[in-house]
């Protein structure tokens, strides 16, 4: 191929990657766009104090009250639950992994775990509902049929292969030279796991945790399928709860006319959750560059 010929393409190819990149952020933007201006006319009718800090939310009912700690709350235990799972659990694997499992174990267990994050969360919500609770009935005294143990429980099984593999990804990047200097000062290899790789890794690792907890707070389909559909200001496991995905998906089955108070408050709620999910990745960037810094 000629020079010029050569150029042509490389222009083409630029121009493409050009307009990759440019599509994902215009994708982005609108989304934004129909949150923003849906959320705003949401506001136009119900005061911002209210929705924020309200303790009620029936918007569907006759008696509407469009107050959205409720839904926060559901939202926030099934998600601390699936961490308290999800967090040492997944941590934990990957020191294994990374620190102590050979070839033919890590062979064997990463595509386990692989298999754990490919299974569709529509199984996993019917097997929280039909299983799991089941299970927890007999052990947790009052715990009813929809609840939030039973989906958060499971949650975290779902999202513990995500913590596993990322925290593996940030041990396997500390330099072999710092456990080399470990072991030179007499260190064994648990204290050299626990105290020298892990904190080497924690930006990483931080960077995991919370990525994990924005993958929690939007899960859908476990909640909407075993937590129940009942808006409750609570930090009880066992009763039925609401999370913020769960209402919207019951509000975008069809049944609500589109253009009301009602359907905007589906607009409103995914804007809360777009901001959470926003700070998170926040909170994930300045604790990566922070701890970089101090272990550069």
């Amino acid at each position: 191929m000629s020079r010029s010929g050569r150029r042509a393409v490389e222009f083409v190819i630029e121009r493409m990657l050009f307009l990759c990149a440019a599509g994902s952020i215009l994708i982005t933007v609108g989304i934004i766009g129909v949150l923003l201006f849906e959320t705003v006319e949401f506001l136009r009718e119900v005061s911002f104090v209210e929705f924020l800090f309200g303790t009620e939310w029936t918007p569907l009912f006759s008696d509407k009250h469009f107050g959205v700690l409720p839904l926060v709350s559901g939202t926030l235990l099934t998600s601390l639950i699936a961490m308290a799972v999800a967090l040492p659990g997944g941590l934990l694997t990957a020191i294994f992994l990374s620190e102590y499992a050979g070839m033919a174990i890590r062979r064997t267990v990463r595509p386990v775990l692989e298999i754990l994050a490919g299974v569709p969360t529509v199984v996993y919500g019917y097997f929280a509902l039909q299983f799991v609770t089941p299970l927890l009935q007999p052990l947790v005294p009052g715990l009813a049929g929809f609840n939030a143990l039973g989906p958060g429980l499971v949650m975290g099984l779902m999202i513990l292969p995500l913590v596993s593999s990322l925290s593996e990804d940030a041990l396997h990047n500390v330099p072999n030279g710092l456990r080399e200097g470990s072991y030179a000062l007499g260190a064994t290899k648990m204290q050299t796991a626990l105290r020298v790789v892990v904190p080497a890794a924690f930006s990483g690792i931080s960077a995991a945790a919370i990525l994990a907890v924005s993958r929690a707070i939007g899960e859908t389909m476990i909640v909407a399928i075993a937590a129940g559909q009942q808006p409750r200001l609570t930090l009880d496991p066992r009763v039925p709860v609401e999370t913020m995905t769960a209402y919207i998906v019951q509000v975008s089955l069809g049944d609500t006319p589109a253009g009301t108070i009602e359907y905007r408050t589906i607009f409103a709620v995914g804007m809360l959750l777009f901001l959470s999910t926003f700070v998170l990745n926040l909170a994930s960037t300045w604790l990566r560059n922070r701890f970089r810094e101090e272990y550069a």
